[in-house]
């Protein structure tokens, strides 16, 4: 039984705390939040201890998971490994990508797991669509399209702190672009406009968003994002290769469809949230940090794996902004 801390006690760490304790596998042992209520109230709900620092909780588990604000993501990170905890840690790493080098270089000699939250690796279609074109059903990977839209805008306080778009929400589909294709991108193109809400372009963001991505190779991929499609959460990847199609679609409550008077093989509308679109991959997730930690293994979604999707995240609002094609060695030298 692993003992975890968990970092973090908001939306995404109540999630969190729930996935821990419904696994057979761990226990979820502190729980930290700066907001002392919202710490209280997940350690009420799960019975586990609520410390007083984030250091006190670091000190009573094996592993630590952040979900925290990003701008306090590497400092935990660090904290963690100088105390020899394997590391699960919320996307993004931070939205500087100099601070996550400098993070990267305390790490040296750190052994222990560290293991990165993009979700979507963890996905039962996505991974086995990936699976499949690596395994050469499709012959050569010539395409991968990636859809990622939110139902609905943020919060404007939380699209204030988001570091924007390509970085909150495009870094995730970055991470899949990069695990589907089995290639690094060299050249991105990213374009975006703020349709939703115009106002967004007083942060200096945008609500809508298309980026292309070429590797060394040729292959190519194309994203397009939304942060508000009324149907709801819709998420899907398909792989082109030489020899056929791969799809991974989007999630319903069930597969019942109604045929009547006024209705003709009406579905149930998609999932409308991001934790119900992906609660088995966050499940999965953690199933796979835990195994990684018992047998001090490298996790899929590695320290690595946060660093290059950021890069790409910087490359594409240095093209949006240029208006050009970047290529990725502008961005890491």
């Amino acid at each position: 039984m692993i003992r975890i801390a968990l970092l973090g006690c908001g939306r995404i760490g109540k999630m969190h705390a729930a996935t821990i304790v419904r696994s057979s596998k761990a226990e979820l042992a502190a729980v930290y939040d700066p907001v002392s209520a919202a710490a209280k109230e997940v350690g009420r709900q799960f019975g586990c201890v609520v410390a007083v620092s984030a250091e006190e909780a670091i000190a009573q588990a094996a592993a630590v998971l952040i979900a925290t604000s990003t701008p306090t993501h590497a400092d935990l990170i660090e904290a963690s490994a100088k105390a020899g905890k394997a590391i699960f840690c919320e996307k993004p790493i931070d939205l500087s990508l100099a601070r996550v080098k400098a993070c990267r270089a305390a790490l040296k000699g750190f052994n222990r797991p560290i293991q990165i939250g993009f979700n979507r690796r963890y996905d039962p279609g996505h991974r086995a669509a990936r699976d499949a074109a690596r395994s050469g059903e499709i012959g050569d990977i010539r395409q991968v399209i990636i859809t990622s839209r939110d139902p609905g805008l943020a919060s404007r306080e939380y699209l204030k702190a988001s570091g924007g778009i390509f970085k909150d929400m495009t870094i995730h589909d970055f991470d899949l672009a990069r695990f589907m294709l089995g290639e690094e991108p060299v050249e991105v193109f990213a374009t975006g406009s703020a349709l939703i809400d115009p106002t967004l372009a007083e942060l200096n963001d945008i609500d809508s968003a298309m980026v292309v991505l070429r590797t060394e190779s040729g292959k190519l991929c194309h994203i397009n994002n939304s942060r508000a499609a009324i149907y709801g959460h819709d998420q899907r990847v398909e792989i082109l290769g030489s020899n056929g199609m791969l799809i991974s679609g989007n999630r319903r409550a069930h597969g019942l469809e109604r045929f009547g008077p006024t209705a003709t093989g009406a579905a149930e509308p998609f999932l409308n949230f991001f934790i119900e679109r992906y609660a088995e991959a966050y499940a999965l997730g953690l199933e796979s940090f835990i195994d990684c930690v018992e047998t001090n293994a490298t996790p899929d979604a590695t320290f690595e794996d946060g660093e290059k999707s950021l890069a790409l995240a910087e490359a594409a609002n240095l093209s949006r902004v240029g208006r050009r094609f970047v290529n990725i060695r502008e961005i890491v030298g």
